[in-house]
């Protein structure tokens, strides 16, 4: 009996063991395939979190700077090595345009999405009329601010969509709160310097802490972001570090061209700190950077005549001018994963820029804007739709900010190779000779075989005179024309 139950007991330990070691394969088994279930489905998740997260948005602005000016726009001397990288990687637009060629009104069409003669800003200051006094002349001055107030801005229209927002160099619309940013540097008229920027336009000269500071800030918070990044680079005063004027001094070269050419550099290495630290932070595949310029510039050389009376700094058919040499711009929107890089043939406009990035940060796109969210078109999902950019010239100072006609200069379109030039009799006050309009005729340029814009071939072609100024007239209606559009 005692070897019978020893037997039991031994056959039923080996079936428990056999029946536990089974069980155990089992569920090593069922642990890996739960986990391996466990790893797709986490993954899954993350990548629709990573899918579904906006992206940031960084805006870089460049401060009076020709079309041309860059390494990747085929510039002989200028080294842009940063920009030429981040081209590689965008979708480029080569011809790309401002509507306007000064500033403050060009900066308040980025962050509004509206032509100037819509949101009201059309120069950079009201009329100094010495009969004003200085208590009146503040008053306008705060006027021509509050204009903004009417209209969402890019950073408060993202801040629904839980995003932080930094202001950083170039802002003429009070402090940076009042443009709707979370976070900036410019305290803003009133305040002493207030007038386009104040502490803001130390970035880039003074180093780039404040930005760098901020994308860690938001990085850490985990909250998407958007950096509007318009250092006063590379616009005078002309003051490179010397280790960079260097590099462009050269014998039959006058000083002030090297100057400038250092000043385009120096921007460029600030981009670079800029693109670099996003890579160093990890947020590079889930940012969107927008390249654009304020308007062009071209650098005049005491060497060479220009009109009586013209600023000393820049040559004509530049900066304040409706020709490419003021309204041009490469413009380039970069998103790792999501835009395939590629170089665009489409013409576009910084009137663009609003809708694309609120489109692709998920936010609201108000009705009014008439720009076209470009990322269907850099995805070849559709065509631009348009078949003609239109821009307008104002005068520098306002006669009327509750009048945009009243400074109103210039009228343009663009359509394919051509480029029509309508003149009016706005009230000018300061730099007449920049805005000197021989004899007001319309003025047609072939931008393919001219793009210097020095052969008026109006006459030739009445036809397209007609059409196009027709087009304006269907965009912006203005009452008066100083000098009808036939021959």
């Amino acid at each position: 009996m005692r070897g019978g139950t020893g037997g039991l007991l031994k056959f039923s330990e080996t079936l428990f063991l056999h029946c536990w070691k089974s069980f155990m394969a089992l569920n090593r088994i069922s642990f890996l395939f739960v986990s391996f279930l466990t790893l797709i489905v986490t993954g899954f998740e993350n990548r629709l979190q990573a899918d579904d997260s906006p992206p940031n948005i960084v805006m870089i602005i460049s401060d009076d700077q020709t079309w041309t000016d860059y390494g990747f726009m085929g510039h002989p001397d200028i080294q842009t090595p940063h920009l030429d990288r981040l081209a590689s990687r965008s979708a480029l637009f080569r011809r790309g345009y401002v509507p306007v060629a000064l500033c403050r009104p060009s900066l308040a069409t980025m962050i509004t999405g509206l032509y100037p003669h819509q949101h009201g800003v059309t120069g950079n200051d009201p009329s100094p009329d010495p009969s004003i006094a200085p208590a009146q002349y503040a008053d306008l001055r705060a006027r021509l601010i509050a204009k903004l107030d009417r209209f969402d801005t890019v950073p408060e229209l993202l801040a629904k969509k839980g995003y932080l927002s930094h202001q950083s160099g170039k802002w003429w619309e009070g402090s940076y709160k009042r443009g709707g940013f979370s976070h900036g540097m410019t305290r803003g008229f009133p305040e002493k310097g207030g007038r386009h920027g104040d502490d803001g336009l130390k970035i880039g000269r003074a180093g780039m802490a404040p930005v760098l500071n901020f994308v860690d800030s938001a990085v850490e918070q985990k909250k998407p972001f958007f950096l509007w990044y318009a250092p006063f680079l590379p616009h005078t005063p002309h003051n490179p570090p010397k280790r960079l004027l260097q590099k462009y001094r050269k014998d039959g070269r006058h000083v002030s061209l090297a100057k400038y050419y250092a000043m385009c550099d120096w921007f460029d290495e600030t981009c670079g700190q800029l693109i670099g630290h996003l890579e160093t932070a990890g947020v590079t595949d889930n940012t969107m950077i927008v390249y654009v310029t304020d308007n062009g510039w071209i650098q005049r050389t005491p060497d060479v005549q220009v009109p009586e009376g013209w600023r000393p700094s820049f040559a004509p058919k530049s900066k304040q001018s409706p020709n490419d040499g003021g309204t041009r711009t490469p413009i380039m929107v970069c998103w790792p994963g999501t835009i395939k890089p590629s170089e665009r043939g489409e013409v576009v406009s910084s009137i663009d820029l609003v809708p694309t990035m609120l489109k692709a940060a998920g936010a609201e796109v108000p009705d009014q804007l008439p720009g076209i969210d470009l990322l269907p078109v850099i995805n070849n999902e559709k065509p631009l739709g348009r078949d003609t950019l239109f821009g307008e010239s104002f005068a520098h100072d306002i006669a009327d900010v509750d009048n945009p006609q009243a400074s109103l200069l210039y009228r343009w379109a663009i359509a394919g190779k051509w480029k029509l030039l309508l003149t009016y009799d706005g009230k000018l006050n300061r730099y007449k000779a920049v805005h000197s309009s021989g004899d007001g005729r319309p003025q047609l340029f072939d931008l393919i075989d001219d793009p210097l814009e020095t052969k008026n071939v109006a006459a030739a072609h009445p036809d397209v005179v007609a059409r196009l100024a027709k087009k304006l007239d269907g965009w912006w209606k203005v009452t008066e024309r100083k000098v009808l559009t036939t021959y």
